[in-house]
């Protein structure tokens, strides 16, 4: 006695459908579904329309992975993130996330796929993305004070790859970044009009971080036309940028330097300095007022809330798409400076 465990007849396995048998419905070649699918404008409308009607009701789909190995594409781009050795994922500077969002939206809005990686030490440093087949071009940011991983990352750009960068310490890489000088510019501005009469910059000339020199150039500008004198407190490398703060404000009152105002080169530095002012007993805005730089989430709340110089985000992340497809098109593009806008909060509100 046959047993059939109660199905009565075998099960019909059903199969995926392919482009030959899109072709047979649409009554075409199975290489014109191809080329139609494909956007191939050698198709005539009225075709193309055939097809797309024929694979919709056979519910048909390219097979992305037979594409990517026919036309050598991965559709993907890489985003490497640079932190410092050793340094928690919580404790890296927000505005990287900030900027890491807008630029995985700006893949994705361009037909492309982000794949995603921190790196911070010589074991885990790898940007050869593009010659190993595992992305057609490669975004690198971060902190510039890891020289080794910018020297790996100069290395993977020399070797030919499709290489884009937010604020590269090597002038001679492809880079966009904020207009860090009118940044500086547009902050002593800020504390000018709002009555501070000895502002001065926390920040560094000597940094790897390019952007922090011409906050300062900015700045220097700005002080010197309202015919004041630029100053500037050197932060120190080794230390966390909230503690960076922290150390400068300290320095500042121990050794008796009179202020009134603090362009700090972010905010994360800015927030230090805000926190060490008042762990001393100076009010903010009466006694010292703060401007950063960077225009984090958690500048709102901070109390009072930052003042801040913020870089259009959105934007940044456009432009290193555009310039980095370009690249990988071998065409030229020259775009790359980001602008930039004051919001003026409590912390440099005095009137």
């Amino acid at each position: 006695m046959a047993i059939d465990g109660g199905q009565g007849k075998r099960a019909t396995r059903r199969t995926r459908p392919t482009s030959f048998d899109v072709a047979e419905l649409a009554g075409v070649s199975q290489s014109t579904v191809s080329r139609a699918l494909a956007g191939d404008p050698v198709v005539s409308e009225l075709t193309r329309e055939r097809v797309k009607r024929a694979a919709e009701e056979l519910n048909y789909s390219i097979d992305q992975n037979a594409t990517r190995l026919r036309t050598g594409r991965t559709d993907v781009i890489a985003v490497v993130v640079i932190c410092r050795p050793g340094e928690l994922k919580e404790d890296m500077n927000p505005f990287y996330y900030s900027l890491l969002g807008n630029i995985c939206s700006a893949i994705s809005a361009a037909g492309y796929d982000a794949l995603v990686s921190f790196q911070d030490r010589a074991e885990n440093l790898n940007g050869f993305y593009e010659s190993n087949r595992r992305a057609d071009g490669l975004i690198v940011m971060g902190t510039a004070e890891n020289v080794e991983a910018w020297a790996h990352f100069r290395e993977v750009s020399e070797s030919g790859a499709s290489m884009v960068c937010w604020g590269a310490p090597y002038p001679d890489q492809n880079w966009v970044r904020s207009d860090n000088v009118g940044g500086g510019e547009m902050a002593a501005h800020m504390l000018i009009t709002n009555g501070y009469q000895n502002s001065v910059y926390v920040g560094s000339v000597t940094s790897l971080q390019r952007q922090y020199t011409e906050r300062f150039e900015g700045f220097s500008r700005a002080m010197r036309e309202a015919g004041r004198t630029p100053v500037i407190v050197q932060i120190d490398p080794s230390l966390s940028r909230l503690e960076q703060g922290r150390s400068a404000v300290r320095g500042m009152i121990e050794t008796g330097m009179k202020f009134d105002g603090i362009f700090a080169a972010c905010d994360q530095i800015a927030i230090g300095a805000m926190q060490e002012l008042q762990a001393r007993g100076y009010r903010i805005p009466e006694d010292v007022g703060v401007v950063g730089f960077d225009g984090i989430n958690a500048g709102q709340h901070v109390v009072p809330p930052l003042t801040t110089i913020e870089p259009d985000l959105p934007l940044a992340a456009e432009l290193l798409v555009k310039r980095l497809k370009a690249l990988m098109a071998g065409q030229a593009n020259d775009e790359w400076l980001v602008p930039v806008r004051g919001i003026v909060r409590g912390s440099a509100a005095r009137r």
